[in-house]
C-alpha cells in the first residue's frame, strides 16, 4: 500500500494512518514526530516500488530518453529540476510544519477539528454497546469547547449504487457499497455492465476548470455525476457543469468552505456535506458545525442543520448518507435527519458508555460505535435502522483496534490496521466480512501492506476508502507495484477475495507493462479501472469482466505532451476520478496559493471519447 503525500501545511506528521489519533484523552501531550515506519520485505514477485513524493510518482521508461520535464516523466538525475506536485493536493512547502494552517480543513487530511476536550461521556467496563436512541434533539451536558486548528485536506471514494441500491455516478477511485446490481445472481455469477464500449476509445479533453484563488489551503473535496449534471465543490460553493461540455448550470454560495462529503447520491440524486458556518481567517477555522442537503439536479440547497452540545456546536468528522437518511457522526455526537425535510430523526444518547465514531452509508447504514479507554478500545460494528436508528446485529472486533472504516455495507467489509501491523500508513491490515443480518463474521482477509494497495482512514472519515472495490461477493485490490519487463518499468495487477471464504479467485487483470492499474467502482458485474499511464501513454479507462476477468478499453486519453502532463498531476490515490459513458472526470482536492513554477493547474480535467 503506498504512503500518503506529506501533510499540508502545519499538519502533524501522521501515526499509522491519516493523521494522529483524534480522540486521545486531552492530557495525553502531542506525539512526538516519528519517522516513518522501515519498509517491510516484499514477497518475491512482487517488489514494491519506490514510495512516492508530493507529485506524481515517477516512472522510467523501458529505454529511458534524456529525461524532459512535466508531470509523470522519467525521474531526473539528482541535481535536476523535479516535476511540481499533482493538483490533486496542495503544494508542498518548504517545511510544511512550520507553515499556516489550512482552512476548510482538519486534522486527517482535511475534516472538522475537534474539541480539546472529549465530551463523550466515558465508558465504564468494556461491552455496554447498546445503542439508545432519543427521537427529539438532546443537548447534551455542556463543556467548554475550544475548536481545534484545521490543518488538513482529503476525499472520498467511489461507488457505482447509491444509498437505496439505485446506480449512480458519484465520487472517485475507491470503495463500493456494494449493493444488488453490484452482486449480480446472490453474489455468484457477475452479470453485464451497463458501461457501452465506444465505437471509438480515443479521448480528448472536453473541458478544464481552472483551479480557483486561495490565499491559503483550501478543501475543494466532492463531486458527483447524474445524468444531468457534474457538480464539483469549490471554495465555498458548489457548481453544477454541462456533463459535456463543462458550461455552468448552477451554483450553491455556501458561507464557508466545504469539510466532509460523501459519494452516496439517493435515487433522485440528493446527497449531503458538511461546512463551515464562516469562512474563517487565515490560519484558523470557523468549526465544521453545519450539515446540508443538497439536490443536485436542482442545484439547491434543501436545508441545513447542526447539533449543539452544551452551549456549543458540534463539529462533524463525517457525514453519509444511507436510503434517505443523512447521518453524521464525531467523537462529540451525532445526529440523523430525514434527507427530504431535513426533520430530526434521532441521536444516540448522550450517557451511553458507548459513542458512535462515524458512519457508513449506501444500500444500508453502518456505524462504527467505539467502547473502552483509548487504551483499551473494543470497536462495535453495528448495522442500524437509517429512519429509527435500532441496531439489526453487531459485530465486536477484538479489543485493540482503535479504528475501522467501512469500505461497504452491503455486503458488510471493515478494513482495520490490526495492532498497528500495516506499517505503511494505509490504514489496512486486515479485511473483515461480516453477515449483517446476524452480526457473525464470514471471513478474515489478510492484506500485508508490502503487497497490497488501498488505503483507508478510520480515524475520523469512516467511509473513506481509496482504490478497493466490493462487488460480486468478492473483494477487489490492486497489488503494489513491482518490476516490469522492462529494465526501468514498473506495474501492477487487480487480485479478487472470495468475501465467503477469504482465498483469492485467481481472477487477475494485469496492468500492462509500465502502467499501473487501480479499481474505481462497480458497473453491474463487471469492474471499472483505471490505467495510469507511463511517461509516453495516455492513461485508459477498462471495463474488466466480472467472471472472465477479460479487460475491454473504454476510453484512452491522449500521449500528447501538454494533455499528459494534465492528466498525470492527478492520481487515482488522492484526486477524484469519475467515468461515465464514455466520460472521464478528474478534480482536485485541494486549492492554494498559486505557485508561477507549477504552470497552470485545473480544479477539473474531463475526457470524452470520441464514439
Amino acid at each position: 500500500m503506498t504512503q500518503p503525500p506529506p501533510p499540508p501545511p502545519n499538519q502533524p506528521p501522521q501515526q499509522g494512518g491519516f493523521g494522529p489519533p483524534q480522540d486521545q484523552p486531552p492530557a495525553t501531550p502531542p506525539a512526538t514526530p516519528q519517522p516513518p515506519p522501515a519498509a517491510a520485505q516484499t514477497p518475491p514477485g512482487f517488489q514494491k516500488a519506490p514510495e512516492p513524493g508530493y507529485g506524481y510518482p515517477q516512472q522510467s521508461p523501458q529505454t529511458p530518453p534524456p529525461p524532459p520535464p512535466g508531470y509523470g516523466y522519467p525521474q531526473a538525475p539528482q541535481g535536476a529540476p523535479q516535476a511540481p506536485p499533482g493538483y490533486g493536493y496542495p503544494a508542498q512547502p518548504q517545511n510544511p510544519y512550520t507553515q499556516p494552517n489550512a482552512y476548510g480543513q482538519q486534522p486527517g487530511y482535511g475534516y472538522p477539528g475537534r474539541p480539546t476536550m472529549p465530551l463523550q461521556p466515558q465508558p465504564g467496563a468494556p461491552g455496554g454497546g447498546g445503542r439508545k436512541v432519543n427521537s427529539s434533539l438532546v443537548i447534551i451536558v455542556s463543556a467548554l469547547v475550544v475548536i481545534a486548528l484545521i490543518v488538513g485536506g482529503g476525499i472520498w471514494y467511489a461507488k457505482s449504487s447509491g444509498g437505496d441500491g439505485k446506480k449512480h455516478g458519484t465520487a472517485n477511485s475507491g470503495g463500493t457499497t456494494g449493493g444488488k446490481d453490484d452482486k449480480g445472481d446472490s453474489g455468484g455469477t457477475p452479470s453485464g455492465g451497463k458501461e457501452k464500449v465506444p465505437s471509438d476509445p480515443a479521448a480528448q479533453i472536453s473541458f478544464k476548470v481552472p483551479l480557483p484563488k486561495a490565499n491559503d489551503t483550501v478543501v475543494t473535496a466532492g463531486s458527483w455525476l447524474t445524468d444531468k449534471v457534474y457538480a464539483k465543490s469549490g471554495i465555498a460553493q458548489i457548481v453544477g457543469y454541462d456533463p459535456g461540455n463543462g458550461s455552468k448550470l448552477w451554483t450553491i454560495d455556501l458561507p464557508g468552505p466545504v469539510c466532509t462529503v460523501t459519494n452516496h447520491v439517493t435515487s433522485d440524486n440528493r446527497t449531503a456535506i458538511t461546512f463551515q458556518p464562516k469562512m474563517p481567517a487565515k490560519s484558523s477555522s470557523a468549526g465544521c458545525s453545519q450539515v446540508a442537503a443538497i439536490d443536485l439536479d436542482a442545484g439547491k440547497k434543501l436545508w441545513t442543520k447542526s447539533v449543539d452540545s452544551g452551549d456549543y456546536p458540534i463539529n462533524f468528522d463525517n457525514v453519509t448518507v444511507a436510503q434517505r437518511t443523512v447521518a453524521v457522526g464525531s467523537t462529540n455526537g451525532g445526529a440523523a435527519f430525514d434527507i427530504d425535510s431535513g426533520k430530526l430523526l434521532w441521536q444516540p444518547k448522550p450517557t451511553d458508555s458507548c459513542y458512535d465514531a462515524g458512519y457508513g452509508g449506501g444500500d444500508k447504514l453502518v456505524a462504527v460505535r467505539k467502547c473502552g479507554q483509548y487504551d483499551n478500545r473494543q470497536l462495535h460494528i453495528q448495522t442500524i435502522d437509517p429512519e429509527s436508528g435500532k441496531v439489526i446485529s453487531e459485530y465486536k472486533m477484538a479489543p485493540g483496534v482503535e479504528y475501522a472504516s467501512i469500505v461497504s455495507t452491503n455486503p458488510l467489509v471493515v478494513a482495520a490496521d490490526v495492532g498497528d501491523s500495516a506499517g505503511d500508513g494505509s490504514g489496512i491490515s486486515d479485511y473483515f466480512s461480516i453477515d449483517d443480518k446476524t452480526g457473525k463474521l464470514r471471513t478474515k482477509i489478510s492484506a500485508p501492506g508490502d503487497s497490497y494497495g488501498g488505503r483507508c482512514d478510520g480515524i475520523s472519515r469512516i467511509e473513506y476508502c481509496k482504490e478497493i472495490v466490493v462487488g460480486n461477493d468478492k473483494l477487489y485490490v490492486p497489488t503494489e507495484e513491482h518490476d516490469g519487463k522492462g529494465e526501468y518499468s514498473k506495474t501492477n495487477e487487480i487480485v479478487a477475495f472470495d468475501l465467503s471464504t477469504g482465498k483469492q479467485t485467481g481472477q487477475r487483470a494485469d496492468a500492462g507493462d509500465g502502467y499501473t492499474i487501480s479499481p474505481l467502482r462497480m458497473d453491474g458485474g463487471n469492474l471499472i479501472a483505471y490505467k495510469r499511464p507511463p511517461y509516453d501513454k495516455g492513461g485508459q479507462i477498462v471495463s474488466i469482466d466480472g467472471g472472465s476477468f477479460k479487460e475491454t478499453k473504454l476510453l484512452e486519453n491522449p500521449a500528447t505532451r501538454d494533455v499528459r502532463d494534465v492528466e498525470t498531476s492527478m492520481l487515482p490515490d488522492y484526486a477524484e476520478f469519475l467515468y461515465a459513458q464514455g466520460r472521464l472526470y478528474m478534480s482536485a482536492i485541494f486549492a492554494h496559493k498559486s505557485d508561477s513554477t507549477y504552470g497552470k493547474e485545473y480544479l477539473v480535467v474531463a475526457f470524452g471519447a470520441g464514439g
